[in-house]
């Protein structure tokens, strides 16, 4: 093979800068992102091992938080990376926000509106389109479920009450938090939040099914429209 074809691997490196040596000896929180994403896209280039060109994808994309927003056309696109190392990227940031998303929600207690936006943050702060959800509650308001309603365009997501509450009848909810995200990154509540907030309150008033709260997602922000006093 020629080396203008050679991709240089994590073997290549010395034994105890390999990341997945490391990772055995070490543990992987000792592990820097680029190197657990070297692990990931597993070869380098012809210029580059692949730590050097993991460094360089979290360089060119702004961190590790960016890689959510970039498509795999987009990444195909940066130095180094082609259609496998872009859908495996992808692959791997779909995977963690789905892990990070049903990480246990039958275990979780709600006490405040801090703990539904950490359950709820990790998926929707990086949504480019509005995504409308609920989270069902127990009476002991542990979290039995959190459930899509809706997922609208860049500045909606429809909703009504019948969707909101069909699920907590099913699973017996004593109580329901909604939540959505704003793709502007601003969770500042707007006047139709606000008016479907009341709507669905009132529903849930005739059901039984209280709502606590309605949390609006911004980009690592949030706001409570229940301490708003909004509803």
């Amino acid at each position: 093979m020629s080396k203008a074809n050679y991709n240089f691997t994590i073997k290549e490196l010395p034994r105890d800068e390999r990341p997945r040596e490391k990772l055995i000896k070490y543990g992987a929180e000792q592990l820097s992102n680029s190197e657990l994403l070297a692990l990931i896209i597993r070869t380098g280039s012809k210029n580059s091992t692949a730590i050097q060109l993991a460094r360089n994808i979290l360089g060119t994309a702004g961190g590790l938080s960016s890689l959510h927003d970039l498509s795999i056309d987009e990444m195909k696109n940066l130095k180094g990376v082609g259609r496998a190392k872009g859908t495996q990227i992808r692959a791997f940031v779909e995977l963690s926000k789905r892990f990070l998303a049903a990480e246990g929600p039958a275990k979780i207690n709600i006490n405040n509106p801090r703990d539904v936006a950490n359950l709820i943050m990790p998926e929707l702060r990086f949504a480019s389109q509005e995504i409308f959800k609920s989270v069902l509650l127990d009476v002991k308001n542990q979290v039995i479920a959190v459930r899509d309603i809706s997922r609208g365009s860049l500045t909606s997501s429809p909703a009504h009450p019948r969707e909101v509450f069909r699920e907590a009848v099913r699973k017996s909810s004593a109580a329901v938090i909604l939540a959505h995200n704003h793709p502007s990154g601003i969770p500042e509540p707007s006047e139709e939040d606000i008016q479907l907030t009341v709507k669905i309150f009132e529903a849930g008033e005739l059901l039984g099914i209280e709502l606590l709260d309605h949390i609006v997602i911004g980009d690592g922000n949030f706001i409570s429209m229940k301490e708003q006093d909004l509803f």
